[in-house]
């Protein structure tokens, strides 16, 4: 199992992504651009578009978060809003441009098929 963030990890989450296929996303999260700045021992940029995880940030996105690893595990993988409304309420989350952006993203429930990705994803993550 890749390491978390590495680029192994990105390979593995393209293959997984590609076997999933149609997420049957709601339009709040099919239609999101979202970029995420990952800091650290080193700074790891990716971007959740169209309700997948890519490496690197994507292009038109209005929304750019700054985060540390084991919250955005947290929240992407996990989702986990608890852990999401916490880590903005201490900072540990840092947004920059449409905080419109956040508030599709609190409202709106992922799809059975994108929990199922998001779980097999951290299923092949150490």
């Amino acid at each position: 199992m890749p390491a978390f963030l590495t680029d192994d990890w990105f390979a593995t989450v393209d293959q997984l992504t590609t076997a999933a296929g149609d997420l049957n996303l709601p339009p709040a999260l099919a239609n999101l651009a979202l970029n995420l700045v990952v800091t650290g021992d080193s700074t790891t940029e990716l971007a959740l578009v169209n309700g997948k995880i890519q490496k690197g940030l994507a292009d038109g996105a209005k929304t750019t978060l700054n985060l540390d690893a084991e919250t955005l595990r947290k929240v992407f993988l996990e989702f986990d809003m608890g852990a999401a409304m916490n880590a903005f309420m201490t900072g540990k989350i840092k947004v920059q441009g449409d905080m419109s952006q956040l508030m599709a993203l609190q409202t709106a429930q992922p799809s059975a098929e994108q929990k199922a990705l998001f779980k097999s994803v951290l299923e092949q993550t150490t």
